[in-house]
């Protein structure tokens, strides 16, 4: 099949090193589609959760062969740390197989619009609650995301598509949803500042585009708990793949704020 062609992906949350990362999904992402410009939006590996213990299994060493592949073939790969790989940080402004490390970054998209990129945890400051973490608990999060690998473990058993227990449960949880949208609101407040058309960022684990106050948030989401990433295609136009067992397109209607299509991908499979 032909890959997916794309100006730009962003992707971040992959927290390689866990056993809770969705690295088969992400090898098979990577392998169908292709771009000028790979944003790695912080916490690639999770160096954080690798100092208790390591999971990696072959798909995660095949996720850094096919960033590094990409690169090689001419693609700019540009890396960003996030809290989780902080310890990268040391190294901003050199270069690794090719894997630029930076700070932040600007995006400059085809039809001109400017976007700060960053990982988007310097925010959490900016918020009452102080991490989405500690909203749902320190420990109460793991768990979560324990029960998220059993209740899908299951549901392969019977045939059934991934779907993500953890988040529901974390949509309902009031103080959850109050500290995303006070997280959004201050991630757009600081675009709009440095007169940016806006801000590009992961972290929360909760992908969206949004339009506060013509300023556009977007959130790239993750490959732990929803397998979302969001691309720029060749006019400019900013979507999230949502690449799991039923994918699907969140694109903006560039004639109206923001309005969310879902769009079938049927052509495309998930490698098992």
């Amino acid at each position: 099949m032909k890959p997916l062609s794309y100006r730009s992906i962003f992707i971040s949350d992959v927290h390689l090193g866990t056993r809770d990362c969705r690295a088969e999904f992400l090898v098979d992402f990577l392998e169908s589609t292709q771009c000028e410009t790979l944003y790695l939006v912080g916490d690639i590996i999770d160096l954080w959760a690798m100092r208790r213990s390591v999971h990696w299994p072959p798909a995660h060493t095949r996720v850094l062969q096919l960033l590094f592949e990409k690169a090689a073939a001419g693609c700019d790969v540009i890396y960003i740390p996030g809290n989780h790989d902080e310890l990268m940080r040391d190294f901003v402004g050199t270069e690794f197989n090719g894997v630029r490390i930076l700070r932040d970054a600007e995006h400059v998209t085809h039809d001109g619009r400017r976007f700060f990129v960053s990982h988007g945890d310097e925010f959490d400051t900016f918020v009452r609650h102080n991490g989405l973490l500690r909203v749902v608990g320190d420990g109460i999060y793991p768990v979560l995301l324990a029960a998220n690998r059993w209740f899908n473990g299951l549901r392969r058993r019977f045939g059934r598509p991934y779907w993500s227990l953890s988040s529901f449960i974390k949509s309902k949880v009031g103080n959850a949803r109050r500290y995303m949208d006070k997280y959004e609101a201050a991630v757009a407040r600081s675009a709009s500042s440095q007169e940016y058309d806006g801000h590009i960022c992961g972290h929360i684990h909760k992908a969206g585009i949004v339009s506060r106050d013509g300023i556009l948030y977007c959130n790239d989401g993750d490959w732990v708990e929803h397998c979302t990433a969001l691309v720029e295609d060749l006019d400019g136009r900013l979507q999230l793949l949502h690449w799991a067992d039923h994918k699907r397109i969140e694109q903006v209607n560039e004639g109206m704020d923001v309005e969310a299509a879902l769009i079938p991908l049927m052509a495309l499979s998930v490698k098992r």
